[in-house]
């Protein structure tokens, strides 16, 4: 399976304005395979063809200056289209993400972002449905998954997208299949073996005489709550 996580860095928060919208100054894509960093990734600096908010400057740092010589989005396009082709892409508060790629997109000539990739996936929802009422923003949960976050000063895209691959790794811990890196198969260019589990004998541990007794006053203390209807008594 083929992940991608993909972080924008921008002039302001606003891609749909009628008059000078805000534009992208960063994208950076991190490609990860059946749960492994592949090196693959993919970065630009853009050059947005006007200056950033004050607000924006302060989290990203990328002068108008510095941007001056550097690609506009219609030049880099296509490559970055090629890239997350058919691919699951994993963003952070997609929808803000997604509303600059789509503008930025239509400039372009080309079709909606959400066109070409085989899913959209956020993690802020995630995040929110894991830990509700917390704190979810990037940051917050590097500190709450124990992502090494010490190296970022300012916002960057393509550090942020290596920091996300991580906090998605974690926070999907207990869904990694049964598969191991050794064996001859071929799965997605990394070679794979399935565990076989019923190569592994599960022992039984019977309940001791203290358990059974406990475990019989928790019932007796049900049947006389429900007034004495309890199932297993009529059945009894």
């Amino acid at each position: 399976m083929r992940q991608i996580f993909l972080d924008t860095e921008t002039t302001g928060f606003n891609a749909n304005l009628a008059e000078n919208p805000d534009r992208m100054v960063e994208i950076g894509c991190v490609e990860l395979v059946n749960r492994k960093l592949t090196g693959n990734n993919l970065h630009f600096y853009l050059n947005p063809e006007r200056d950033s908010d004050e607000g924006a400057l302060r989290v990203h740092g990328l002068t108008t200056e510095f941007l001056s010589d550097k690609p506009k989005f219609s030049a880099i396009a296509q490559e970055l289209l090629d890239f997350v082709a058919d691919a699951e892409i994993i963003i952070h508060n997609a929808p803000f993400d997604i509303s600059f790629l789509d503008a930025e997109l239509a400039r372009a000539g080309h079709q909606p972002f959400k066109k070409y990739v085989a899913s959209v996936t956020d993690t802020l929802v995630m995040a929110k449905e894991m830990f509700p009422g917390k704190r979810n923003s990037l940051d917050a949960l590097c500190d709450r998954l124990e992502v090494d976050n010490s190296g970022r000063t300012l916002h960057g895209a393509l550090l942020d997208a290596e920091l996300l691959a991580d906090v998605y790794i974690n926070m999907t811990r207990g869904q990694d299949a049964l598969l191991m890196d050794v064996g001859s198969s071929q799965e997605g260019g990394v070679a794979v073996v399935q565990v076989d589990l019923r190569g592994f004998v599960l022992p039984v541990v019977a309940a001791n005489a203290q358990e059974l007794t406990s475990h019989e006053e928790v019932l007796v203390q049900m049947d006389k709550s429900s007034g004495g209807k309890t199932v297993w008594r009529k059945v009894a």
